[in-house]
């Protein structure tokens, strides 16, 4: 991911590409090419106090000079109102995300690089200067850190409650701006003057653009300054963590080493593959003892419905089935009236039990891993009675309304609540309710008594087994009979919702023909399919409205109330390319045409890596071209189903590199019982998930 000079230096391209680090615990860093902040969620030590929630803005940026030829040159760049400054981006001549974020500067002469990059595990971002060649006259970098003291959703003020205290010891200074939040430590190779001032009326042009607060108040502790030498780094670390000292060039050392491990681990048959699996890791996280899936940044934790439609994608796929099963573990312990969590709040212990459709999606993940690595034990006793009670949970009822009908078809739906993914609400208003009988649910209903049934005979319960199985057999007959839109030649959307039927034409159907084989005949998934494919379709995803309806709305913009009212209303989303291409191959065959026809409807994926986040794929795009990108600048199942699409359904080769989940299991069992290896390891206000942010500031 290379930006030319002319990219970096023109102001408005570089403004539009940003870059995420992340540390698998929940906190990244993020910002732009150019430089300034233009959201509030880009900072520079972001970090959550409770992985991966509670998240907090420490250090939102840095103010940089470089002194030569009597010359004092900018590096950083800011927005303020009608106004730009400093304007370092003049002098950037390169920028590239690999490894990690690292531009190169020419400052009348003198070509200094700049690299800015998060620990993995740990609370800690280094930024590091370097003279790529010897100067023949001193080079001088003076940088001025920004700090506030925030939750990530909200902005920061000048205040008299600020601490402008700091505590120095030899190459390092803390700051503890707010006692109520984590000190920051920085640890530096120069010299500290401590110097408090503010910088008021930063603004955050993209905040802005989306109708919220858009200018921060930073306050600012002192000044560093470091000669650069040509073969010597300066360095700065930022961290919450209490330690003594920092060996920069090991934790260098060791984060470049196991990023090249992932890299290597890849296939590079295929860019897109290879570029949407190292793209996959950022989205893992921790969570307690355990693993959990990042559903986007900047501004989404985890979320049940999102970790599970990304799982195969993230983990099976790609190798990582240790982790598949330490997150499957984690939302199994949590079921609760036959339902797993939807989100768990960024504050508070108390998960949200508010969907329909993440328990199913559960069960279908459950079955994935299974196949994936035929870990028969450790699925039979945590997995399998977390199934039973969901699908028993869903037969007798359950909140929401949600239960199975006398049809044996899934219901659900009570005034004010949004269930299914198309879950957009803003205050009372609820978008697209989609009470009844939506038809992904259905599928996923299928899909889930199909796990049910084989689950059942692999462990010994017939009569678990003949119950799922003619609980099954009752919703295909139903659905076959009732979800046929005669006239339009497609499914319904819904059944049986409080307005009677809805025949909507969006992409839910595609489930239909995706996860189950005998709900759709062959001849109605082509004509299903090719509806889509000429009215939802886009180079980048699939319409969630068909531009024939009144309600479509072409471009995600505006307000609250405008963004929510388009979110699901015709906005395009890349997450359902994953089944399209899957039921595209179902439904016409496995020969090289139809396999080359699939493959290019992810070619404009290819090229939005090289926009908007450098090397993610967005949450969402307008509805009309050109399709600019929105939402959460990077999106798990964006990146998770595209993945899993090319591996499963289109072949890509794995063979070099992306590891057989069968495989990993084996070896790690092998270890497991190795002595040799044992003894080796002895040394705001809610509004739904439906906008692009959870929270109104």
């Amino acid at each position: 991911m290379k930006i030319s000079t002319q990219d970096c230096q023109n102001f408005d391209r570089a403004l539009s590409l940003e870059w995420l680090e992340t540390n698998g615990r929940g906190g990244f860093a993020s910002g732009t090419v150019a430089g300034p902040n233009t959201r509030r969620y880009h900072a520079l030590l972001l970090v959550a106090r409770k992985p991966p929630g509670e998240r907090f803005v420490l250090v939102n940026h840095l103010e940089e000079w470089v002194g030569v030829k009597g010359q004092t040159i900018p590096l950083s760049t800011n927005c303020y109102p009608g106004a730009v400054y400093p304007e370092g981006y003049k002098s950037c001549s390169s920028f590239t995300a690999d490894p990690w974020p690292t531009w190169t500067y020419d400052c009348a002469g003198a070509s200094i690089q700049r690299e800015i990059l998060c620990i993995q595990g740990r609370d800690l971002v280094i930024v590091r200067w370097r003279l790529l060649k010897k100067s023949t006259c001193p080079v001088t970098l003076l940088v001025r850190p920004m700090l506030s003291g925030r939750d990530y959703h909200s902005t920061h003020h000048e205040n008299a409650g600020l601490d402008s205290n700091c505590t120095e010891r030899t190459q390092s200074v803390t700051w503890h701006p707010y006692h109520d939040l984590p000190a920051v430590s920085a640890f530096h190779t120069g010299r500290y003057g401590h110097e408090p001032r503010w910088f008021r009326q930063v603004q955050f042009t993209v905040d802005q653009q989306r109708g919220f607060d858009d200018e921060e108040d930073w306050w600012s502790p002192g000044e560093f300054a470091d000669q650069l030498k040509a073969g010597e780094d300066a360095t700065l670390v930022f961290t919450t963590e209490s330690v003594e000292a920092v060996d920069v060039a090991a934790l260098i050392d060791v984060e470049r080493e196991r990023r090249a491990r992932i890299q290597g681990a890849v296939s590079s048959g295929d860019l897109l593959a290879y570029q949407l699996c190292c793209a996959a890791e950022q989205y893992l996280s921790a969570r307690g003892s355990r693993q959990t899936v990042i559903a986007g940044y900047p501004w989404f934790t985890d979320w049940g419905r999102d970790t599970f439609i990304s799982l195969p994608g993230l983990c099976l796929v790609t190798g990582r089935a240790d982790v598949a099963w330490q997150v499957i573990e984690s939302f199994a312990a949590h079921v609760s009236e036959g339902m797993v969590p939807n989100r768990f709040p960024d504050a508070g212990e108390q998960p949200e039990y508010n969907t329909i459709d993440a328990s199913l999606w559960f069960i279908h993940a459950i079955d994935r891993y299974l196949e994936a690595t035929g870990d028969e034990v450790r699925v039979r006793e945590v997995a399998w009675p977390a199934v039973k009670e969901i699908l028993d949970g869903y037969r007798r009822g359950t909140r929401y309304g949600i239960r199975m009908d006398e049809d044996g078809l899934i219901t659900g739906g009570v005034p004010g609540a949004q269930l299914t993914w198309m879950d957009a609400k803003v205050g009372d208003w609820v978008v697209t309710p989609r009470h009844g009988k939506p038809v992904e649910i259905q599928a996923l209903w299928a899909r889930a008594l199909e796990v049910g049934e084989t689950l059942a005979h692999r462990f010994g319960e017939a009569d678990y087994a003949d119950r799922c199985r003619n609980d099954r057999t009752r919703a295909i007959a139903s659905f076959r009979d009732r979800f046929w839109y005669e006239p339009g030649r497609y499914l319904y959307d819904v059944i049986d919702g409080p307005e009677g039927n809805d025949a909507s034409l969006r992409p839910n159907q595609l489930y239909a023909i995706s996860l189950v084989d005998d709900l759709v005949p062959r001849d109605r998934a082509q004509q299903i399919l090719r509806l889509v494919e000429a009215q939802l379709l886009t180079s980048v995803g699939l319409r969630t409205l068909s531009p024939a309806d009144g309600r479509y709305r072409p471009r995600y913009e505006g307000g609250v109330m405008e963004r929510d009212g388009a979110y699901h209303q015709g906005t395009v989303w890349p997450f359902l390319l994953g089944p399209f291409v899957t039921a595209w191959m179902k439904t016409f065959g496995r020969s090289a045409v139809v396999r080359k026809q699939a493959r290019s409807f992810l070619t404009g994926l290819e090229a939005h890596l090289q926009e908007a986040c450098l090397g993610q794929v967005s949450e969402i795009f307008d509805a009309d071209a050109p399709h600019h990108p929105r939402g959460c600048f990077a999106q798990s199942w964006s990146v998770a189903e595209p993945l899993r699409a090319l591996i499963e359904d289109l072949g890509v080769q794995a063979d070099a590199g992306i590891v057989p989940v069968k495989r990993v299991i084996v070896r790690q069992r092998k270890e497991m019982a190795s002595p040799s290896t044992q003894q080796k390891k002895g040394a705001s206000v809610q509004r739904g998930r439906g906008k692009d942010t959870p929270l109104d500031p």
